[in-house]
């Protein structure tokens, strides 16, 4: 049965009975848990969804309670209150920790988003970053031979077919082809690039 289906419907037991299945409960009895379980989802389903305001979280908070009145049944003093009052307490504070999560998590996300709005600096270093590079390829492409420099000039800067560089220079094709690949290498090496 859905928590949803059991929100504030059940009856409120009788003084001393969920003291008493408790105590059972600490002791492994099934049993018990299952009419505590009847006895009291009801009521933590109702107080989470109005702390957490969202059924499915709020039977998922109710789903956690009741695990953990299942697995802390023992630590129940009836000397502190009633267990009515324990069982509502453990709701009332797992509820309200899934709230401040969930706000964290927005908050985290909010934060994020706002420092990737906002990027100004990557932005100046993005630029210095760029123009050290074209230095560093310009320093590599004055290394080249003449006849390499105007080949990858002609091939890759102006953007000239390998034959239109090839007759540009008044060379064959095959020599341009030798060229650019020569001159490659060389500023392959001269940027420090692994092939």
């Amino acid at each position: 049965m859905r928590l949803a289906a059991l929100d504030d419907q059940a009856p409120e037991p009788r003084s001393g009975a969920l003291e008493t299945l408790l105590d059972r409960v600490s002791r492994g009895d099934k049993q018990a848990f299952e009419t505590l379980y009847t006895a009291v989802a009801g009521a933590v389903f109702g107080l989470a969804r109005r702390i957490v305001r969202d059924p499915a979280q709020s039977e998922e908070v109710a789903q956690e309670v009741l695990i953990e009145v299942w697995r802390r049944a023992a630590r129940f003093d009836p000397r502190h209150g009633t267990a009515m009052a324990w069982i509502m307490t453990l709701a009332h504070s797992r509820a309200v920790d899934r709230v401040r999560s969930a706000q964290a998590s927005a908050a985290r996300d909010h934060n994020a988003a706002l420092r990737d709005r906002s990027t100004p600096y990557d932005e100046v270093v993005e630029q210095v970053e760029r123009r050290l590079e074209r230095e560093q390829v310009l320093r590599c492409l004055e290394q080249l031979t003449e006849l390499q420099h105007e080949s990858v000039t002609l091939a890759y800067y102006r953007g000239c077919t390998y034959r239109e560089t090839a007759d540009l220079l008044g060379v064959a094709l095959g020599t341009v082809k030798t060229r650019l690949r020569d001159g490659l290498i060389r500023l392959r090496d001269c940027l420090g690039v692994t092939a």
